[in-house]
This record gives C-alpha cells, sequence and structure tokens, in this order.
C-alpha cells in the first residue's frame, strides 16, 4: 500500500511523508535509485539492516549461534528480506548467524507442512519471521503437532502489536520484536513538549484502549508536516513544502528525524531496540525492553526468557 500511495503523490506532484515500514521498501520496493533522489515523497522509519542487527542480537541472548529458520511470504516483503544486497538475510548471515530460508509461501497461508517439515530435519531452534498474526498463529498450531517447539519467535510485523487472542497458540510462544517506539523513550515533542510517558497516558485515558507503537510515529508526522509547514519558503506551494521536509532535523517524541544524514536523501532514520512479550502487572503481556544496543539512552528492563 505505501509504495503505491507514494508513487502516485510523486507522480501527481504532492508532498507525501511516511513511516512504519523499512526505508528499503519505500526506496526499492518502488524501484528508486538513492543517486536520483525523490522529489515529492520522503519517509522515516528503520532499515531491513536494522531489524537484522536486532534480532541476532536478541538470538545471541538465547545461544551463541542458535540454527535459525526464517517464515517469509514470497510477496514484495519476502523479496526484500532476502535481498542479496540490502536484505535482512545477508546481514544476519554476515554477523555469522545459521540462518535458513525454506522459500516463501503465499500469504494468507493454508498450511506450513513442508515449512515444519524442514524446521525439524534442520534442528531449527528460532523462527524469524514477518508473518501476519492469523498466519503465526496458525504456523504454531500445526507446527506443535508435528513436534516442533521453537525457543524464540522473532517477529518484525503484527508482533509488535499485543496478540489479540490470548487463547492462540502464540500465547505459549516467546516472542521477541523490534521496538521503535515506547513510553519509556527518552524523548520529547519539539511540537506540543510532551514526553512519550504523556502521549501513551493520554491515549490510553482518552480511548480506553493500550498504547501501541506507532502512535508515536503517528504524532511524529504531524509534528514534521508542522514544521515543513512553518520552514518552507512558501507554504502555499507543494514543491517548496517537499523541499522543506528534505532539509529538516527535527527533534520529536519519536526522536531526532535528519533527513540530510539518512542512507538516502528521502530518508530519515528511527533507531531500533529488542523487546519481548513478558507477563505484565497491568496486562497479561507487555512490551518488555531486553536490548538496547540501538538506542543505549533506553533502559533494559529484563532478561529475554525463551521457552522452556
Amino acid at each position: 500500500m505505501l509504495p503505491a500511495v507514494a508513487d502516485a503523490c510523486e507522480e501527481l506532484g504532492v508532498p507525501c511523508l511516511s513511516t512504519a515500514f523499512p526505508w528499503q521498501g519505500f526506496v526499492y520496493g518502488r524501484g528508486g535509485d538513492p543517486s536520483r533522489p525523490f522529489t515529492w515523497t520522503h519517509h522515516f522509519a528503520w532499515g531491513l539492516d536494522d531489524i537484522a542487527d536486532v534480532f541476532a542480537e536478541l538470538w545471541q541472548r538465547y545461544a551463541p549461534r542458535p540454527q535459525v529458520g526464517c517464515l517469509w511470504n514470497d510477496d514484495l516483503q519476502g523479496r526484500l528480506l532476502r535481498h542479496p544486497e540490502y536484505g535482512f538475510l545477508p546481514r544476519a548471515r554476515a554477523r555469522g548467524h545459521l540462518v535458513d530460508d525454506p522459500g516463501g509461501y503465499h500469504e494468507p497461508a493454508a498450511g506450513f507442512e513442508e515449512h515444519i517439515g524442514h524446521f525439524l530435519r534442520a534442528d531449527t531452534e528460532v523462527i524469524t519471521s514477518a508473518a501476519t498474526e492469523a498466519d503465526l498463529t496458525l504456523f504454531y498450531q500445526q507446527a506443535a503437532g508435528h513436534g516442533l517447539r521453537p525457543r524464540l519467535l522473532t517477529s518484525s510485523r503484527w508482533l509488535a502489536y499485543p496478540c489479540t487472542d490470548q487463547d492462540s497458540a502464540l500465547s505459549q510462544a516467546a516472542v521477541a520484536t523490534l521496538v521503535y517506539w515506547s513510553p519509556r523513550h527518552p524523548f520529547r515533542s519539539g511540537l506540543t513538549g510532551a514526553t512519550p510517558a504523556q502521549l501513551a497516558d493520554a491515549y490510553e485515558q482518552r480511548t480506553g484502549n493500550r498504547w501501541l507503537q506507532p502512535l508515536g510515529l503517528a504524532h511524529a508526522l504531524l509534528e514534521v508536516a508542522a514544521h515543513a509547514l512553518a520552514t518552507a519558503d512558501d507554504p502555499a506551494d507543494g514543491r517548496s513544502v517537499a523541499a522543506a521536509i528534505g532539509r529538516t532535523r527535527l527533534d520529536t517524541i519519536a526522536g531526532t528525524l535528519d533527513w540530510s544524514a539518512g542512507p538516502t536523501p528521502n530518508v530519515a532514520l528511527v533507531p531500533l531496540v529488542g523487546g519481548q512479550w513478558q507477563p505484565g502487572r497491568r496486562h497479561r503481556s507487555e512490551l518488555t525492553i531486553v536490548t538496547n544496543t540501538g538506542l543505549p539512552e533506553v533502559q533494559v528492563e529484563a532478561d529475554l526468557v525463551p521457552v522452556r
């Protein structure tokens, strides 16, 4: 969805700011070339290489070199993860990890028997995935029926959010994930002065729902938009507004976003740390920080706990 919207904005000449998607998908998933920057579209997020670094550190907390199996689809997402130059797979293998990709599956999945058989033969201990919650649940149900019991799951997609079904097979898994924002992050909005903790608390009181990671990114989108309109040479001219985004360096509730220092001219980076869903005091499971190499200012709250 994001590449299609960004392409439409680039074609129509409409300023576009996006987030919550690895930057390689924003650039290369659209056939982009960093040597020829986009004019109208800008993005802030993390990279597939950043996810690989966080997950590799999580795997190492479990064991020095565990056998890791990939559960990735056969769509754009899976192709980006596998890309031999800028994907997740080469980055993880370059760190010395034993990462096995048995091939993609069509989404939504009808079954995972072939993947499960492959993982059993390889004595796979850790599964890394970018699947939907429904597909991961199906995988775990079928895996249990075949005697496959992964000690750790690292997921970069839906399990950055709480599992919605407490009776799901995933409730029995040790689920670790990337963390790009939390109420414990040491940032402050340049627009309102609010901290992540204050934003999360206000959201929960207003809606009655739990905070979610995209909350911080959504707030930062508004901060950058306001800044671009305030600093553009002509805020009524779209090209001027797009150019203002491209030169932005701004402290936001999601951290410092700097389009002058990104991996490409259209991208600002958001740092990642590692988290795990562990039993909590307010909720059955809460996202707990377990690694902080990517952002040492965030305090580690607990050790990684694999399935016993």
